[in-house]
C-alpha cells in the first residue's frame, strides 16, 4: 500500500516553511528511530547514492533510463524526507511517462535540489 502521500506532503510543505530546511528532520527522526547514530549513517547514505543517481539521471540515454533513475531518487529523497527532492523528480518522471520530451530544465532542478540536500547533510554531520 502507498503512503499517506497527501500527509506527507501537507507535512512536508509546513516543515519546510517553518525551518527552511531541504529535509524534514521529524520525519528522518522518525524514519531513524530516533536513534542519532543510525539518522548520520542514513543521511550519509543518501548523499553518496543521491549523487550516484543524480549522475546516472545526467547520463541516461534514453527516456526510460531516466525514468527508472528518477524514480528511484524520487523513492529515497521520500525515504528520509527530502520532499522538494521528491517533487521535482516526480514532476519530471510524470512528465516523460506522460510522454513529454526530457526537458533539461527539469534535470537541472532536480540537480540542484540533490546539492542542497548534500550541502545540508554536510553541514550537520560536520556540526556533529
Amino acid at each position: 500500500m502507498a503512503r499517506n502521500s497527501a500527509v506527507g506532503a501537507g507535512q512536508a510543505g509546513s516543515a519546510r516553511e517553518l525551518t527552511g530546511d531541504p529535509i524534514d528532520m521529524v520525519h528522518l527522526d522518525q524514519q531513524s528511530l530516533g536513534d542519532p547514530g543510525l539518522r548520520e549513517e542514513v543521511l550519509r547514505l543518501y548523499s553518496q547514492m543521491s549523487g550516484v543517481y543524480l549522475s546516472r539521471i545526467e547520463q541516461a540515454q534514453t527516456a526510460e533510463d531516466l525514468v527508472r533513475h528518477l524514480h528511484t531518487l524520487k523513492s529515497a529523497a521520500a525515504g528520509i524526507g527530502a520532499w522538494h527532492v521528491r517533487d521535482l523528480a516526480k514532476y519530471a518522471e510524470d512528465a516523460l511517462r506522460e510522454g513529454h520530451p526530457i526537458d533539461p530544465h527539469h534535470i537541472r532542478a532536480v540537480g540542484s535540489a540533490v546539492a542542497e540536500c548534500q550541502d545540508f547533510i554536510t553541514g550537520l554531520i560536520v556540526d556533529n
